[in-house]
C-alpha cells in the first residue's frame, strides 16, 4: 500500500466520478460525498460526519481543547489548519492571491471574501432589515445594531462599542496615537476616515455643490449646513428662549453680541 505512493499507482476508483484513490479505504470515505453518508455523529449536539476525523476535530468546540499552540505567540488553536495560517502573520507569508487586483492573503478563506468585491456577491442577509453583506463576520457585527449588544469596552472610560475596531480607534483618543499623517501638510488623525476627510481640503476639487446658488464645498456635511440659509431650517433652539438657529456657530454668534452690547450699554 506504501509502495503506491512512488509508483503512482491508484487502483481504487469512485463510479460516480472516476476519482482514483491508493487505499480502498480512501475510496469508502469518498463515496460518503456522493451517497450523503455520515456514520460518525457527535455526542453532544447530534451532528453527523463523513470521517472520524473531521468528529473528533468537531468535538474540541465542546470540550474547548487547543492542542495546536503557536511557537511564536503561544496562541493555541482547535484545527492545524488554523495554525498553519495564523504561522504566516509571523513568517509574512502570503500565498494566496488575487487574480483581480493582486492583492495577497494569508489564508484562502480570507481571499473568497475578498473576491466577492469584485463580484458583487453578498450571499449574508440580515432578517431584521434585509442588507447583505459579503463575509458572515460582516452580518454578525450588523447585528448588533439591531440588537443593542455593544461587547466591546473601553477600560479607560467604559464606553461601549459594537465591534473591535471602533474601540481601537477611539482608545487612542486616551493614548493620544494620531497614526494618520497628511501627507500635504503633516497633520495627524486618529483614523483614515479623518485623513481622508481632511485630504479633500488641499483638492481643488469641492464636488458638493449647492442647486439653489452653485456654491461649492469640500465636504457633504458644509452643504447640508449651507442649505439651510436657502430652506430656513433652524434645528438648534435655545433651551432658555426657544429662539430657533440655522447652526450652532451662528447662536453663539448671536449670543456673543448681545452680551457685548450689554457690556457696552452698561
Amino acid at each position: 500500500m506504501h509502495q503506491r505512493s512512488h509508483t503512482g499507482k491508484y487502483p481504487f476508483s469512485c463510479s460516480e466520478c472516476r476519482k482514483c484513490f491508493h487505499h480502498k479505504s480512501s475510496l469508502d470515505t469518498h463515496q460518503r460525498i456522493h451517497t450523503g453518508e455520515k456514520p460518525f455523529s457527535c455526542s453532544e449536539c447530534g451532528k453527523g460526519f463523513k470521517q472520524k476525523s473531521a468528529l473528533v476535530t468537531h468535538q474540541r468546540i465542546h470540550t474547548g481543547e487547543k492542542p495546536f499552540s503557536c511557537s511564536k505567540c503561544g496562541k493555541c488553536f482547535k484545527h492545524k489548519s488554523a495554525i498553519v495560517a495564523h504561522q504566516r502573520v509571523h513568517t509574512g507569508e502570503r500565498p494566496f492571491s488575487c487574480l483581480e487586483c493582486g492583492k495577497c492573503f494569508h489564508q484562502n478563506s480570507d481571499l473568497v471574501i475578498h473576491q466577492r468585491i469584485h463580484t458583487g456577491e453578498k450571499p449574508f442577509s440580515c432578517s431584521e432589515c434585509g442588507k447583505c453583506f459579503h463575509s458572515n463576520s460582516s452580518l454578525l457585527t450588523h447585528k448588533r445594531i439591531h440588537t443593542g449588544e455593544k461587547p466591546f469596552s473601553c477600560s479607560e472610560c467604559g464606553k461601549l462599542f459594537h465591534q473591535n475596531s471602533d474601540l481601537v480607534i477611539h482608545q487612542r483618543v486616551h493614548t493620544g496615537e494620531k497614526p494618520f499623517s497628511c501627507p500635504e501638510c503633516g497633520k495627524c488623525f486618529h483614523c483614515n476616515s479623518n485623513l481622508l476627510k481632511h485630504q479633500i481640503i488641499h483638492r481643488v476639487e469641492k464636488p458638493f455643490s449647492c442647486s439653489e446658488c452653485g456654491k461649492c464645498f469640500h465636504r457633504n456635511s458644509y452643504l447640508v449646513k449651507h442649505q439651510r440659509i436657502h430652506t430656513g431650517e433652524k434645528p438648534y433652539s435655545c433651551s432658555e428662549c426657544e429662539n430657533s438657529h440655522r447652526g450652532e456657530a451662528i447662536f453663539m454668534f448671536r449670543m456673543w453680541e448681545m452680551f457685548s452690547q450689554e457690556i457696552i450699554s452698561c
